[in-house]
């Protein structure tokens, strides 16, 4: 299937989001697809159904964002305004108070210049210190029909608009160009800066060099002229093509965030890379030579393919940003919608939305990430129900009444009195992905410990639901615990070009109080969980034909011979919010 590319652009306290709609990988094909006679092809109605009631997206079109400036948040968005697939993309703005609620304002950028006659694609933005301090947008351009890269600016045109309506392109754009040793046709997408002890702001651009992924660092004094380092940040072999790459510190002693230009002795770093050939995300997390500007990554992460995502699911191009409002680092991320092919995306009239923004900070086991829904979310809740200690034996189910089940908030909390049940992990799975063994073992294999879970947007008889599973495996001397989210059977539409996923990823969690725990955000066609209160995530992207508006169910299973105990589980029916 063709794919549309989207990338986020964040920064300080800015963000920029992308959005990609078509499949491939995990359901978006790599690289810029323009579909020259639908590009501009304007929907004539917009499709209500499936379109979300407390996600970001637009009215209607092809979307693809944030900031914090001066009490507040900015989203930038890559976004089509002439058409529902890729092409036309310019810089559309919107403002919020809370990250949930948004007001659309005019587009902020858009091809002009001979600088980004052909593109203006995704970047950054980062907050230049002062007596009054200042956004500035790093942005790629693309300045000819050959797919040509360079990195420019943009500015407020007056900083003393409140919601910083109009930018400006400076005419010394553009500030930096490949060199000969670099794929022009590959060079995108700048960091948001931090500045280093030595006063030099530094950014890191993505690339790739003889299949190689690569963060090109470059240095500046002024934040005008920039110089290439002698050396990239990071590389890694075999990881082709890196977009929307995010560099920042995480604090080893608490859960707040960090400015982009924090280091020292209670820091670590973390490289994120959207990889353009597998179309998922992946990080490391280690540690960052100020001295030789360098990224070394710890033994604990593995750098490639088999390494740590921050999502397991249909989330692609985040950034991150830093919010000095609460003192939080958070997350965004772009779904695409995995149901269409490009003419369907004109009918449908409509195509991306943003993930809930999620607050981020490092484990404290040092060996991965934590994300949880910003708490603003939570001003969303509406009606309330609630269970508490029911048992489920192998092969029931309970249905969650009160609330409605196409938009809700679950948290549920999940035990069991022994381990000794837990399947033995096969294995011929070793060298599996996580989805691949959900696949094999799914929500309707009978194992010993799971599969339990939630049954989300599901038909009152179980003709099609989307579940969000746990299962329980013994590998040697340790236990293994895998989460799933399948869309294989989440609705009866048979079109063979629809992606329909398992998506999966392990838990790292310690099972000494046989607990498991799992939220998830229900919105008619996306469900995101969150695993052990964020541990590993998972997005997908769904489209029931039964399970619609009042006619969405939501169950609590289990398949397993152990009995599971539904410890605790509250569920709200959520709001609409305004978008």
């Amino acid at each position: 299937m063709q794919f549309l590319r989207k990338c986020s652009l964040w920064a300080l306290p800015v963000v920029l989001m992308y959005f990609v709609v078509f499949l491939g990988n995990n359901g978006v094909n790599a690289s810029h697809e323009v579909f020259m006679k639908l590009k501009s092809s304007s929907a004539t109605s917009v499709r209500k159904v499936h379109r979300t009631g407390y996600h970001f997206q637009p009215p209607r079109h092809w979307i693809n964002g944030p900031m914090y400036y001066n009490g507040v948040y900015h989203l930038f968005y890559q976004f089509n305004p002439k058409g529902a697939v890729w092409g036309n993309i310019v810089w559309a703005h919107a403002i919020s108070t809370d990250l949930i609620n948004w007001i659309r304002l005019d587009h902020a950028i858009y091809p002009s210049e001979v600088f980004d006659k052909y593109g203006t694609w995704s970047g950054s933005v980062t907050i230049l210190p002062g007596n009054k301090p200042k956004p500035v947008i790093l942005y790629t351009g693309i300045v000819d029909t050959n797919n040509t890269q360079v990195q420019n600016y943009a500015i407020p045109a007056d900083l003393s608009d409140p919601f910083l309506r109009k930018w400006i392109k400076p005419d010394n754009n553009p500030l930096v160009v490949a060199d000969k040793s670099i794929n022009k046709t590959q060079f995108r997408d700048p960091t948001t800066a931090w500045l280093g002890r030595d006063g030099h702001w530094r950014i890191v651009v993505g690339s790739n060099i003889r299949h190689r992924g690569v963060a090109i660092l470059y240095r500046s004094r002024d934040f005008m002229k920039w110089t290439k380092a002698q050396h990239p940040l990071h590389t890694s072999a075999n990881t082709g093509n890196w977009e929307c790459p995010d560099f920042f510190p995480v604090s080893l002693k608490h859960t707040n965030g960090l400015d982009t230009s924090a280091d020292g002795d209670n820091v670590k770093h973390v490289l994120k890379a959207s990889l353009d050939v597998t179309r998922f995300e992946y990080y490391t997390i280690g540690t960052y030579d100020t001295k030789e500007d360098r990224y070394i990554p710890d033994d604990t992460s593995i750098d490639g393919w088999k390494g740590l995502r921050l999502d397991y699911g249909n989330f692609y191009a985040s950034k991150t940003f830093y919010d000095p409002s609460k003192n939080r680092r958070i997350l965004w991320g772009w779904a695409n919608e995995s149901d269409v092919v490009p003419d369907d995306a004109v009918k449908k009239g409509w195509a991306g939305i943003q993930a809930i923004p999620r607050k981020l900070w490092l484990d404290p086991s040092g060996k991965q990430l934590i994300q949880w829904p910003v708490e603003e979310l939570e001003t969303m809740r509406k009606q309330k129900v609630e269970l508490r200690n029911h048992k489920l034996d192998k092969g029931e189910t309970v249905e969650v009444k009160g609330i409605t089940p196409a938009q809700a908030d679950i948290e549920v909390t999940f035990s069991f009195s022994s381990l000794e049940n837990a399947e033995e992990f096969d294995s011929s799975w070793v060298d599996l992905y996580a989805q691949d063994v959900c696949a094999i073992r799914g929500s309707t294999v009978q194992g010993g410990l799971g599969p339990f879970g939630l049954l989300t947007l599901s038909s009152e008889k179980l003709e099609e639901y989307t579940p969000v599973f746990f299962r329980i495996f013994k590998a040697h001397d340790k236990y293994k615990v895998l989460m799933c989210s399948d869309a294989s059977r989440s609705t009866l539409r048979d079109n063979k070009k629809m992606y329909k996923p398992s998506f999966g990823g392990y838990v790292d969690v310690d099972l000494t109080d046989k607990k498991l725990s799992l939220r998830s955000l229900i919105d008619h066609s996306v469900v995101e969980s969150f695993g052990a209160d964020g541990k590993t995530c998972i997005t997908s992207r769904v489209y029931p034909t039964l399970a619609i508006y009042h006619e969405a169910h939501l169950f609590a299973f289990n398949n397993g011979t152990e009995t599971i105990s539904i410890e605790t589980l509250d569920a709200w029916s959520m709001d609409k919010s305004n978008r």
